[in-house]
């Protein structure tokens, strides 16, 4: 079973969680997810199941959306609603043109510091477990890629209460496409810095990653209701699918026996092509004559040579 499930994790599992729920879903040991989604963090997190978990790399580069709610004037130790609150601005009074002047300076390439309470490792341990006991260390900034941000709603007279006492805290929601390793919290808090005022992250869907989106992704709850009833097949996104706008290539003969021991077939060779002549830089993917899905290959000089071998 090579496939890819398209999940739509709620909030409280870890990434690690939805991993074993499926090994036991599908009784395979086999299983990795695309991509790291935090406990509190809803959306699409694509599973990958048997060999499909060799184009898991392939997923996780893949530039991703997220729509993030982010609260102005106070600050948490995590920069999400996990962490613990500080009220860093009592009166936060802002316009709503102030506020997307500032958002509208983190659109292009972009800096950030990974935030402490996070999986990225240093000195072979991850910045969380440092994090909880106290530890803070410096991080070196990373380069990131904000692709597009729209503002969805501005909300200047949210209302929030921070140790018992209520203070008014301009809630802002936004659509963040993005590169990879782009922390959305992090985003927010820099926002608010921005600003002058700081902020937190109260809510984040990943709304698509690659060629996943959330409108067709499937809660735990569905997929467990089609294991019962016997139609979890319907639910499985085929490996081959991942790259079906690419040209199929079907090598026969000894091509086949070539490629199926990681060999680079001629293009001149024994080929059927879907869609005539292959040219070079071409990308395409590469059957066996029964139809099996051998690798995704790349046309150089006069070959078909290995990108990701799936045999």
């Amino acid at each position: 079973m090579n496939v890819i499930l398209n999940i739509n994790k709620p909030k409280g599992p870890t990434s690690h969680d939805i991993v074993y729920f499926v090994r036991r879903l599908l009784g395979l040991k086999k299983v990795g997810h695309t991509g790291t989604l935090d406990p509190m963090a809803t959306g699409v997190l694509p599973i990958c199941v048997g060999k499909s978990t060799r184009a898991a790399e392939l997923l996780t580069n893949a530039d991703k959306a997220y729509r993030a709610t982010f609260i102005l004037g106070i600050t948490t130790d995590t920069q999400d609603a996990t962490g613990t609150p500080e009220v860093r601005c009592k009166g936060v009074n802002f316009t709503t043109d102030e506020i997307t002047a500032a958002i509208s300076l983190f659109t292009g390439e972009i800096t950030q510091i990974p935030p402490m309470y996070s999986a990225v490792k240093v000195g072979g341990k991850k910045l969380y477990e440092l994090a909880r006991q106290g530890v803070e260390i410096e991080r070196k900034e990373r380069k990131v890629k904000i692709l597009d941000i729209e503002i969805r709603e501005i909300d200047l007279h949210n209302k929030i209460t921070i140790n018992e006492t209520e203070l008014i805290a301009p809630k802002i929601t936004i659509d963040v496409k993005c590169s990879k390793g782009t922390y959305i919290r992090t985003l927010c808090a820099d926002i608010g810095e921005k600003l002058g005022c700081g902020a937190f992250m109260s809510e984040l869907i990943r709304t698509q990653s690659g060629q996943f989106r959330l409108e067709d992704s499937y809660t735990l709850e569905q997929l467990k209701r089609a294991k019962e009833d016997g139609t979890l097949q319907n639910y499985l996104t085929p490996l081959e699918d991942l790259f079906s706008q690419h040209t199929r290539v079907t090598v026969s003969g000894r091509d086949e026996i070539f490629a199926k021991n990681g060999g680079n077939p001629k293009v001149n060779g024994q080929l059927t092509i879907d869609n005539g002549q292959l040219m070079e830089g071409e990308i395409c993917r590469v059957f066996s004559e029964s139809g099996e899905f051998l690798s995704l290959s790349e046309v150089k000089d006069g070959r078909l040579c290995i990108i990701k071998n799936f045999w």
